[in-house]
């Protein structure tokens, strides 16, 4: 019997790991775009969700912005039918019109299909295959906006997504291992040429930054990156679970929230307390900006007698004596 190939062996052990303990009967499905990442995922779940008494199935997205993106999509359904994943659905979605820039409205129009394919079949969770390498990406281009530790935690290993799990089971295997698991086992991926196009600043830094840092520091800058990403996801948490007791404590009977309770807090806690409350009151998280939150900040720490604060989607907030109050729509 052949050996097999360790980078195999590192995503099927990676997945078994994700998997393990997972809740719910049902299946679970594989987001595959057909790239050597999420191709080498779903190659090794096929394998291993079985043995571990599991249905797997996979859904692949159109984005319909290349030419023969719709023949694509189709043959990697077939693919995932010949290996046993079922179910397959291909889906098509429109990225056009959407909010942000084209990484952002594929990204939101992808993860929509993915969160509804998970619906119609009752999924236990959905599989993405964003590797180390992707992360490391995520870390640089956070740290470059300034998005602060919510940016600099990166993609968490698992989150929800419309009630449903999203597992994140590479984020400790490297895109090499990925596209070595795939040429041993005989598959060819597809490479999208929106990651090599320097129009998208994430293809400028798998481009040019993360090769200038490796060899500036040595190919250790990687796991650097992804280490980070997990030690500062550990503190968010625990900050997340801070402002969460804070904000049940500052909420008034009116709906807003109580001035004393808020000023008392550390502006760590503060800052995800009113950012929380203002994807409450509606504001879209993904235009949700630091200085919104700062603008509700002022209404408690630099008061004195000024107008509303904009949140996004034409909110305004008020204070009103001790308490944070949302302003009727004008």
């Amino acid at each position: 019997m052949a050996a097999l190939a360790p980078p195999v062996a590192a995503v099927r052990l990676a997945v078994r790991r994700a998997l393990t303990g997972l809740a719910g009967d049902g299946p679970v499905l594989v987001g595959c775009s057909g790239g050597a990442d999420s191709l080498a995922l779903a190659a090794a779940t096929a394998f291993v969700a079985p043995r571990l008494g599991r249905r797997a199935g996979l859904v692949t997205v159109d984005h319909g912005l290349q030419a023969g993106s719709a023949e694509r999509a189709a043959a990697v359904a077939a693919w995932a039918g010949e290996i046993g994943l079922t179910p397959v659905e291909s889906v098509r979605v429109e990225v056009a019109g959407r909010p942000g820039g084209p990484e952002a409205a594929a990204r939101d129009a992808r993860y929509q299909a993915l969160a509804a394919a998970a619906g119609r079949h009752r999924a236990a969770a959905l599989l993405t295959g964003h590797t180390r390498d992707d992360q490391a990406e995520t870390v640089l281009l956070a740290l470059a906006r300034g998005a602060g530790p919510r940016g600099l935690a990166g993609m968490p290993a698992r989150r929800d997504l419309a009630g449903v799990p999203l597992l994140r089971p590479l984020l400790a295997v490297t895109r090499e291992q990925t596209r070595a698991a795939c040429a041993a086992l005989g598959l060819t991926p597809w490479q999208d040429p929106h990651n090599a196009d320097p129009a998208y600043a994430r293809a400028r830094v798998r481009a040019e930054v993360l090769p200038a840092l490796v060899d500036a520091l040595g190919a250790g800058v990687l796991d650097g990156l992804a280490r980070t990403a997990r030690l500062v996801a550990a503190d968010a948490a625990a900050l997340d679970d801070l402002a969460d007791a804070a904000l049940a404590t500052a909420r008034h009977p009116d709906g807003g929230l109580a001035v004393p309770e808020l000023a008392a807090l550390a502006p760590a806690v503060r800052g995800r307390v009113l950012h929380s409350w203002a994807r409450e009151l509606g504001a879209p998280p993904g235009a949700l900006s630091h200085r919104h939150v700062a603008a509700l900040e002022a209404l408690v720490t630099g008061w004195r007698g000024q107008g509303a604060a904009y949140l996004p989607g034409g909110l305004r907030v008020l204070r009103r004596a001790d308490r944070l109050l949302l302003a009727d729509p004008r």
